[in-house]
């Protein structure tokens, strides 16, 4: 299984084969696929909660709102666990959380009902989420940003297959038995899983990268100091503003074409013919895992911040297409890949230039620091919900996240690239 490094400095343990890495990486995809429905299958449950219990839309929302900030506020928490005690105990727990979270969700009758349920699925996917994001982080130094794709492409494109399936199951069985038979069935399979992931010893895994392209520092950072670098609040604030913007149609895909009058025209695209809302989320979840391995590649060859520029700006025609084309249900199905093959990216990016910049021994903590911007942007998917409900279209919410996404797009090229070059250089120096 190990090849030794010849003539090199004694090192602590012998470097692993690519297959091994892979493999780690693989089992992480598998555990990434198994939490993707507690975020992506949730806006199939909305309609059918509002029609049970008559809530209105803004209030069922809050429970991804919730499930999203659990999800990611607590994963720099999740992370140290797992920087100090390695990857299997928090996926173990994490597992254990997302089945009961879900259980609970089958069983609820008010809205703290949902709000417990989804909070405790959230903090299970975070732990899962934030686990395998940094365990790949950590065996792949040398292709981070591919990694880091692969790994997220499992949470972005893992609830492609159970699009059909979950909503069959509500329309045949009821919303509550497919929140129990999903919940558990995923839940168990993070509980098998948790058993075979490790983390890299030192000397398993190739050194840095050297690439002009990507510029990575040799300094390890302590989560306490990152906080304290202004480069990482600039980051965050571009993590928000394109993560809303995404967020928003993944809570709202359904709503959204039910308000357009889309959702159940049939649409015929490669001899396959779906309504529109089906299509278009079985496309979204696609080319949103689609997206990450795809830009964190490319970022590995052209560098972060070229490829942030590229793919942010990409975003906001995206969605300003979808707002100006998506009343037509073909335009609908398009447009709203379109806008998720785009958007993606940043759970390749983000981790990849965080690691770039602070260094890989507290990669699942620092990571994770990054990754509660995804929380913090979930804040404005109700937001959004007002905005539609107080003006009745969802004309303001679309203008304000194309613009948001041009703004990171230049903020990635102008600021933040001679920035980072110049953080990294200094910490070199003080190495």
């Amino acid at each position: 299984m190990t090849d030794t490094v010849h003539g090199a400095a004694p090192v602590a343990a012998a470097r692993v084969s690519d297959a091994y890495r892979w493999t780690q990486l693989a089992i992480g995809v598998v555990a990434m696929v198994m939490i993707a429905n507690y975020q992506y299958g949730w806006t199939f449950f909305v309609p059918d909660i509002q029609q049970k219990f008559g809530w209105d839309r803004a209030s069922i929302q809050w429970a991804f709102t919730l499930f999203v900030l659990f999800e990611t506020w607590l994963v720099p928490v999740e992370g140290w666990f797992v920087d100090k005690y390695g990857p299997r105990l928090v996926v173990l727990i994490g597992g254990i959380l997302c089945a009961i979270g879900w259980a609970i969700n089958a069983h609820a009758t008010t809205l703290n009902g949902f709000y417990l349920g989804m909070i405790i699925a959230g903090i299970g996917a975070g732990g899962v989420y934030g686990t395998c994001v940094g365990n790949a982080l950590k065996w792949f130094p040398d292709k981070r940003g591919l990694a880091a794709g692969i790994t997220a492409a499992g949470f972005g494109a893992g609830s492609a297959l159970t699009v059909a399936p979950i909503q069959a199951m509500i329309k045949d069985s009821g919303f509550q038995t497919t929140f129990l038979y999903f919940g558990l069935g995923q839940g168990i399979i993070i509980v098998i899983l948790a058993f075979l992931m490790f983390s890299p010893k030192a000397g398993q895994v190739p050194a840095v990268t050297q690439n002009a392209n990507v510029i990575q520092t040799r300094r390890n950072y302590q989560p306490t100091e990152v906080i304290r670098q202004p480069i990482f609040w600039l980051m965050y604030f571009m993590f928000v503003i394109v993560g809303a913007g995404g967020l928003m149609v993944t809570a709202n895909l359904k709503p959204i074409a039910v308000d357009w009058k889309v959702d159940s025209v049939p649409v015929t695209l490669m001899a396959v013919t779906m309504t529109a809302v089906t299509f278009a989320a079985t496309i979204d979840r696609v080319l949103n895992g689609l997206t990450r391995p795809f830009f964190g590649w490319i970022s590995d060859m052209i560098g972060r911040e070229n490829t942030m520029f590229i793919a942010f700006g990409m975003e906001g025609i995206g969605i300003w297409g979808l707002y100006m084309l998506g009343h037509d249900p073909v335009w609908f199905v398009l447009l709203s890949g379109f806008v998720f093959f785009a958007w993606g990216e940043i759970y390749s990016l983000f981790p990849s230039t965080c690691t770039d910049t602070f260094g890989a021994k507290f990669a699942a903590t620092n990571a994770g620091l990054l990754y509660t911007a995804k929380g913090t942007a979930a804040l404005l998917v109700p937001v959004a919900n007002y905005m539609q409900q107080s003006s009745g279209t969802w004309d303001t919410v679309f203008i304000v996240a194309a613009g948001a996404n041009i703004l990171a797009s230049l903020l990635a090229i102008a600021v933040l690239k001679p920035w980072r070059k110049m953080v990294v250089a200094k910490s070199q120096i003080a190495a």
